[in-house]
């Protein structure tokens, strides 16, 4: 977090259209280790009052209470508010601060001052309501935040060459994930990134509301020889993932476009029915993916396509492979 002073000038400026430039704190050379250790001193001055800035550069998220008394050790040496500064802020320390009346700035997302009678919030920022369903670009982003591996930023630049969607598909899909509460959206520098707001398997359990099938439309089909459809899906993929037998059809996945393409290529002849040597496509609302590499569709694009599950057999494979993810 070493930004941090850089994201407090930006957030400041983009929110009250004032410069701040947080400049080290000469006097924290005198606070405990521990507090030296823990925080980053700046002082700064915010519609012409100055404060000083106490930025948490902890991995581990620190309680309300304990906060408040570690501003209760700096004021000895300073009278001015002391504002805690922190990238990510769980909403429910967010109402506990609040309730302690503790100065905080979580950039991109909140800043509390009530000694200067300020308190912007992120809906003041966004939407009153996010939607109430992702758009499929939306979708795209937020499953590939929760199945990458490493934790490199996940800039609009980055995201739009690895996707295929435009600068301005990804910056609506930014702005819709942190309008449902599941991350943050912040400026470092010229790049616009996205932080995820708590762990990956939380994410997908409070998502789901969000979420749905990437599938448009099933159909069965003969193939020209040698074509490539690309992705195993539906039943072919989770067998894949899980101990479950290969289905009699397999069924694989793509987009709508890859679909047009096959068939005014004639590399497809659509059939009416199910038939022994036919196979079953999926075309999807936006481009399948694979799982670091593999030949099936991302699980968790899996999983959403596949339900509810009628199968008990199914919704335990489901199971077994969402248990089995490094999230």
């Amino acid at each position: 977090m070493n930004d941090l002073d850089q994201q407090i000038h930006e957030y400041l400026r983009d929110l009250l259209g004032i410069e701040v430039d947080p400049a080290p704190w000469v006097h924290a050379a005198g606070l405990s280790a521990f507090l030296a250790g823990r925080y980053r001193f700046f002082h700064g001055t915010i519609l012409g009052h100055p404060v000083l800035f106490l930025a948490d550069q902890a991995t581990d998220e620190e309680t309300p209470a304990a906060i408040r008394k570690h501003i209760a050790q700096i004021r000895p040496k300073c009278d001015w508010p002391v504002v805690y500064v922190r990238e990510r802020v769980t909403a429910y320390n967010r109402k506990r601060l609040i309730e302690h009346r503790v100065p905080f700035l979580v950039p991109g997302n909140q800043l509390y001052l009530p000694e200067l009678g300020i308190d912007l919030r992120e809906h003041f920022r966004r939407p009153a309501k996010p939607r109430s369903q992702f758009r499929p670009a939306t979708q795209a982003v937020f499953l590939h935040a929760l199945l990458r591996d490493g934790d490199s930023p996940l800039t609009v630049a980055g995201l739009a060459m690895l996707l295929g969607y435009s600068a301005m598909s990804i910056g609506r899909a930014f702005d819709d994930i942190a309008a449902a509460d599941l991350a943050v959206s912040r400026t470092a520098g010229r790049e616009r990134a996205l932080v995820l707001a708590a762990e990956r398997r939380e994410l997908w359990t409070r998502a789901q509301p969000f979420l749905k099938t990437p599938v448009k439309g099933r159909r069965f089909v003969r193939a020209r020889e040698g074509v490539d459809f690309g992705l195993k899906a539906g039943l072919s993929a989770l067998a894949k993932y899980s101990m479950l037998a290969e289905p009699q059809n397999p069924v694989v996945a793509v987009s709508r476009e890859r679909w047009r393409v096959l068939r005014e290529r004639g590399e497809v002849v659509e059939i009416p029915m199910r038939e022994p040597d036919a196979c079953e496509v999926e075309t999807w609302t936006y481009v399948p993916r694979p799982y670091r590499d593999g030949p099936a569709v991302d699980p968790l694009s899996l999983a959403l396509s596949l339900r509810p599950a009628a199968d008990e057999r199914v919704e335990q494979a489901l199971e077994q492979m969402l248990e089995t993810l490094p999230w």
